[in-house]
């Protein structure tokens, strides 16, 4: 796969996928553009927080593909060895998070993205965000 093959967005130009700095990561952002995430952005931790050492966030089209994307992220997250990761949100399916210790991965409804913006905690622009200036 090329790495810089574009992402699909609903709103705004197609962005180049995100290359993360291990397996996991790569593996992780490679997934959710199999799987037609949306707005996929990576955002390295190190250095910044103790918690983890990067946090993917992406969007899923409705609440049945942001389960669906879930899904498929906790069969990878134990095929790559990493057993049951913590996750949170899967019975609404609004905002899901996935903890794998070393990557945090947030998956949103595109609405409840833009409420959260929680990219603006990082300073993290992505192409999700509007100007509320406007």
């Amino acid at each position: 796969m090329d790495e810089f093959e574009p992402l699909r967005s609903e709103d705004g130009p197609q962005a180049p996928l995100p290359v993360g700095s291990t397996d996991l990561e790569n593996a992780i952002l490679a997934k959710l553009d199999d799987d037609k995430a949306q707005d996929i952005v990576l955002i390295d931790l190190r250095g910044k927080s103790p918690m983890s050492d990067a946090m993917i966030v992406a969007s899923g089209r409705s609440h049945r593909h942001v389960g669906a994307l879930a899904d498929h992220l906790q069969r990878l997250m134990k095929e790559k060895g990493l057993g049951r990761v913590k996750v949170s949100g899967l019975p609404h399916c609004d905002w899901v998070l996935l903890d794998a210790g070393d990557v945090i991965v947030h998956l949103f409804r595109p609405e409840v993205r833009t409420f959260y913006n929680i990219e603006k905690i990082w300073s993290v622009e992505s192409g999700h965000r509007t100007d509320s200036r406007a």
